[in-house]
């Protein structure tokens, strides 16, 4: 598909730790978007007892996390031993491999909560190396007409985020009112999030959990962002790897697949623990083995 062509499509609500997320990505006919593979849509809410991010231990292999938050306060724990609270303007980067395992808490420490997470699938290259984690406070702004960019992994306009990435692509915020022209990468997919407000790209007006696939070969891209309107703007070379993703896991194959699964249940040392008070996931059945 070429940069002619828009593409819009809604979320759809699903449940994670008994908090309604809106899911971009995957959806049917949209699988990934460069090498990012995952959007989840977190808020915005206003939290009560009953109501905020408790997810409990659980495993990944072979893709990084990638956790930005616009309003409210996460607590991330992992199997390294990492405790990394996480705020609005801040990123966390996590690195699975072939398995870790973290939580996410925000009992008592968020009035409101409102954020996003996203995946991004490891290439051949690195998916075999060791689990990692990264917390980025600082992360580079770049003034626009009409807006602000900050730059959460890749390269944008000069300007280069400290996360490392493992394959071409890029993740920006924008927010901001009115015209704006942003620069692409030809080589590059592109997708659009948005978050609040309402975007109008060409003829294509785009509300908030809905997302915009730009296609490739695009120089630039010229937006135009309602009052109070802040977006997503993800881009990546075309992933060159057949990926399956089940559950929480990315991996090459069924078989794969089912080792992480079993490996979760059996509680080996492949995923470890995390020292948490919130209770493990059980991981589901995969549907080929019943």
């Amino acid at each position: 598909m070429t940069g002619t062509s828009l593409v819009i499509s809604e979320s759809h609500v699903t449940d994670v730790g008994g908090l309604a997320v809106h899911r971009s990505l995957p959806r049917p006919g949209r699988r990934m978007v460069g090498a990012w593979c995952f959007l989840d849509r977190f808020g915005p809410i206003d939290v009560t007892p009953e109501r905020t991010m408790t997810v409990g231990p659980h495993p990944h292999i072979g893709l990084h996390t990638v956790t930005w938050l616009l309003q409210g306060e996460v607590l991330h724990s992992d199997s390294l031993g990492n405790q990394q609270p996480i705020r609005p303007g801040q990123l966390n980067l996590m690195t699975a491999g072939p398995g870790i395992a973290h939580a996410e808490d925000a009992r008592e420490r968020s009035r409101a909560l409102d954020g996003v997470q996203l995946w991004v699938a490891q290439p051949e290259s690195t998916r075999h190396g060791p689990p990692s984690f990264a917390h980025h406070a600082d992360l580079p702004h770049i003034d626009l007409p009409h807006g602000q960019a900050t730059i959460l992994v890749g390269e944008f306009a000069g300007s280069r985020s400290p996360a490392a990435t493992d394959s071409p692509l890029v993740g920006v915020d924008i927010a901001g009112i009115g015209a704006l022209d942003v620069p692409l990468d030809p080589t590059f997919e592109y997708a659009v999030a948005v978050l609040h407000g309402s975007v109008r790209i060409e003829n294509v007006h785009a509300s908030p959990n809905e997302l915009v696939y730009l296609g490739t070969d695009r120089q630039g891209l010229a937006l135009f962002l309602e009052e109070g309107s802040q977006m997503l703007l993800l881009g990546g070379r075309p992933f060159p790897e057949e990926i399956v993703m089940w559950w929480n896991f990315v991996a090459r194959d069924r078989t794969e697949l089912a080792r992480a699964y079993q490996d979760w249940t059996d509680r080996t040392d492949r995923f470890r623990s995390v020292t948490t008070s919130l209770h493990r996931i059980a991981a589901p059945r995969p549907f080929w083995l019943e």
